[in-house]
């Protein structure tokens, strides 16, 4: 986790340990709280609400046409 800390690939992580593949080094990498407020101080939150989309009849009548 240390390297992962400070910015070491986990492909090269990978290639240290051994492991055949990167997805094999997934199992022992796990996010720790350092981590997740790291990834969440760089987000934002939208200004806008989000909605569902619904398309309008034209584009369902195109869609079902096909």
């Amino acid at each position: 986790m240390e390297l992962l800390h400070h910015g070491v690939d986990q492909s090269v992580i990978a290639l240290w340990l051994g492991h055949e593949s990167v997805e094999t080094t997934q199992i022992y990498i796990h996010a720790d709280m350092r981590l997740k407020e790291k990834a969440l101080s760089q987000v934002t939150k939208p200004e806008a609400h989000s909605r569902r989309y619904r398309p309008d009849d034209e584009l369902l009548a195109f869609l079902e046409s096909l």
